[in-house]
């Protein structure tokens, strides 16, 4: 389906409208608002690579976005590093997690895969609970500025975000470039039939392994945009929620899509900052769960699944 899509004409017009949406966001809603939609967005391709063309189940991805947050925030606010080197440091963190967690985590599949992560992505909680002293603890931690790059001052919302915009962008195409590789097609068939996969002389495990430290640090990465464009890294990142948070984002807009994922952040960050706004808003969670049930329930491949399941039959 994802092949389909992004090698056609339909996949064309899918991302230039993502991306024409993605130019007049931060005139629609708050700059910091657009800003977390936009590094969402980058993190929830990073998990679709993961689930949709892996097969692999994560429960534990806020290791890498939360981790990477603070690694930056702490840089910048306790060290004083610029951004730029802070923020390379936070990638090179997350990266070097995902091939230790990756590499215990693989060996497993399904539920197991599943609650390895979960488990070594709580332990980095408690530990940022614990070092309250480096981290804030329930307080958090805070920067006062993000600096400049190139003269250009990051401290100006909209240009911050157009910066986190051209990253994402970025980020989108190559993971459409690495699915439509020789490594996509041959991480799909070990993912449709291991045995086979294993048959035929592929390194299953190898393959395995390098997709999810491509998509912890891609998650490392949006990790950091969020934390650098809220000025803040709080235990919110590093919690279990977050892990749950993108696997819905995920579900939401349609799993091995790559463009239905940045659909559903921008649906879910959107719809939870507006309603926790209103006068249910002690109440998000649940309205939130209510949307995804109904989702799931009226359009099980997600939103942009079922859009190009139906429209398979039309198309040339």
């Amino acid at each position: 389906m994802t092949r389909a899509l992004i090698g056609s004409r339909r996949g064309t017009i899918v991302g230039a409208l993502l991306f024409l949406g993605g130019l007049v966001l931060p005139f629609v809603v708050y700059p910091v608002l657009a800003i977390d939609i936009a590094a969402y967005a980058i993190f929830a391709v990073a998990f679709d690579l993961l689930l949709g063309f892996a097969g692999l189940l994560s429960f534990g991805h806020a290791l890498f976005w939360g981790g990477a947050g603070y690694v930056v925030t702490i840089l910048m606010a306790k060290a004083h590093v610029p951004l730029v080197a802070a923020a390379a440091v936070a990638v090179a963190y997350a990266a070097v997690c995902a091939l230790l967690v990756g590499g215990i985590a693989i060996r497993t599949a399904g539920i197991y895969f599943a609650m390895i992560t979960l488990a070594l992505a709580q332990l980095q909680y408690f530990f940022a609970y614990q070092l309250s002293d480096w981290t804030g603890g329930e307080n958090g931690l805070q920067v006062s500025g993000r600096g400049s790059l190139f003269g250009i001052d990051l401290n100006n919302d909209r240009l911050f975000y157009y910066l986190v915009l051209a990253i994402a962008t970025l980020a989108v195409l190559l993971v459409i470039r690495v699915v439509r590789s020789p490594f996509g097609f041959a991480l799909e068939a070990a993912r449709d039939n291991e045995q086979r996969a294993i048959s035929l002389g592929y390194h299953v495990n190898r393959f395995k392994l390098a997709t999810f430290v491509f998509s912890g640090t891609l998650a490392g990465l949006a990790g950091v945009l969020f934390a650098a464009g809220n000025r803040l890294a709080s235990l919110d990142g590093v919690d279990w929620h977050t892990s749950g948070k993108i696997v819905m984002m995920s579900i939401l807009g349609g799993m091995g899509t790559i463009f239905g994922p940045i659909v559903g952040a921008t649906i879910f960050e959107t719809l939870e900052y507006f309603v926790s706004k209103t006068l249910v808003g002690n109440k998000t969670n649940l309205i939130m769960g209510t949307l995804f049930a109904i989702v799931i329930l009226v359009a099980r491949r997600g939103i942009v699944g079922e859009i190009l399941a139906r429209a398979r039959p039309r198309s040339s």
